[in-house]
């Protein structure tokens, strides 16, 4: 663990000291170079089990596909940024440099946590760089409004579960992931015991977020700039999903009746918010919406607590993490040259960007989960699993499916199809950068395709 987390904390020096002229430069290669290293972790020697092991911190088949894609994201996030924070004055820029790095650091010591408590400190943590990232470099006046939003909503979720992993604490007498699945089961039968079992939850469904406490998440990714955008839709919202997958193996024995309205929200959820994207008229909001759409789909599928419904939600949140950052950064490109979100203002740049377009098209049917692609993997197995658990939830699946597909189509129509409007006489042409930064999204899922066991977790 040691040998991603100290380069990545000697990213700060590198940062600070480094010239001017060669920030950027230094700040990715050693970035890509953690990057690199990171996928050592993924050669993991037992079948079930922890590795890297330390005190307080290691990795397991669960968490190190999250791990690497954290890693791997950090590289992408510099890579987006460049063109517009390199303006800025020196020391701002290594500022926003330095925030993500520690975003990075304690995302790393979030997913690599083996005592929950540590676990709940880092995923306040990771809390305080995001909101410098939206309310500072965000692009509209709504920024602080949407930084408000996020904080609170986190903050009021999360404070009810400290309280019921005190009470853990004090019933059981450790919080170690490594010994608390061989204590003794709890014995949950009250109504306090209910209450509890919500408060374990809560944090983490608002992260993620489940329908009905999503409002924070469209604000904070439109207000956000590219990276914040990035981070949240790629690693933030799957802290929701891990720590409900953590926390659900201490559960138990309350799940099977206290689930039902979760997992019901959820599903109407993916309904709901992918008929709001069906009439969205801002692209990073449809984004956004459709991210709200997925993580409904995984929630489902940890909730009803069945091997495969764990394999399906682990690799939709690796799968959707690659897909939603990419369209983030094809939205971005878009917003740089057209200076507006809006998509009937920038319409037909098929025509003006033609590859551009190309990697349009791959992002959204990643997007609107195409075969062979893991996104399809992903959730063919959480419907499948639901499928099982009640027959009902295909209606309300398969409909989801369905408009997934069409606001996939929709906002590719719009974005790219059409005549190009009276206004847009000038277009910046794109840049090598810009290509490569969508590459190194799509790539990865694309060979995720030959080897999907890297990222389905101890469940198979």
């Amino acid at each position: 663990m040691l040998k991603i987390l100290l380069p990545t904390l000697m990213l700060f020096p590198t940062i600070w000291f480094a010239h001017k002229k060669w920030l950027w430069t230094i700040s990715l290669t050693q970035s890509l170079i953690i990057a690199l290293i990171s996928f050592t972790w993924l050669k993991n020697p037992a079948e079930t089990g922890w590795s890297t092991l330390s005190p307080y911190l290691g990795t397991d088949p669960l968490s190190t596909p999250l791990l690497v894609l954290t890693c791997w994201l950090l590289p992408l996030m510099i890579l987006a940024s460049r063109n517009h924070i390199s303006p800025e004055p020196v020391n701002r820029q290594r500022t926003y440099l330095s925030l993500l790095t520690s975003l990075q650091v304690f995302l790393i010591m979030a997913f690599g946590a083996t005592e929950i408590i540590m676990f709940y400190v880092m995923f306040e943590a990771t809390l305080v760089p995001t909101l410098f990232i939206i309310t500072r470099w965000g692009n509209q006046t709504e920024r602080l409004n949407a930084g408000t939003y996020f904080l609170f909503y986190t903050l009021a979720g999360s404070l009810p579960l400290l309280v019921a992993l005190l009470l853990l604490q004090n019933d059981t007498g450790t919080l170690s992931m490594l010994t608390l699945q061989y204590s003794n089961p709890l014995n949950l039968s009250t109504w306090g015991d209910s209450l509890w079992w919500a408060a374990c939850l809560l944090a983490f469904l608002v992260k993620m977020p489940l329908y009905g406490v999503h409002l924070w998440l469209p604000k904070a990714h439109v207000e956000a700039p590219v990276a914040g955008s990035m981070v949240l839709a790629a690693v933030l919202l799957k802290l929701g999903g891990y720590g409900m997958m953590r926390m659900m193996l201490v559960l138990d024995p309350l799940s099977k009746e206290l689930a039902y309205p979760f997992i019901v929200l959820a599903l109407w959820g993916i309904i709901m918010t992918g008929s709001i994207c069906l009439r969205q008229t801002d692209l990073k909001s449809l984004i956004a919406y459709s991210s709200v759409s997925h993580m409904g789909l995984v929630a489902g599928g940890i909730l009803i607590q069945t091997p495969w419904g764990f394999t399906g939600a682990l690799v939709l949140m690796i799968a959707h993490g690659l897909a939603s950052s990419a369209l983030f950064c094809l939205a971005n490109t878009s917003y740089e040259r057209t200076h507006s979100r809006t998509m009937l203002l920038a319409r037909g740049l098929q025509a003006v960007l033609p590859l551009m377009a190309t990697w349009w098209f791959f992002g959204n049917l990643a997007n609107l989960a195409l075969p062979p692609l893991p996104n399809l993997m992903g959730e063919l197995v959480i419907i499948s699993s639901l499928f099982n658990w009640s027959c009902w939830t295909l209606i309300l699946t398969g409909t989801g499916t369905l408009i997934a597909a069409g606001y996939s189509l929709y906002m590719f129509l719009m974005t790219q199809r059409g005549p190009i409007p009276q206004h847009m006489i000038a277009l910046d042409p794109t840049h090598t950068r810009e290509h490569l930064l969508i590459v190194l999204h799509l790539l990865p899922l694309a060979l995720l395709i030959f080897k999907p066991e890297l990222i389905w977790g101890w469940c198979f």
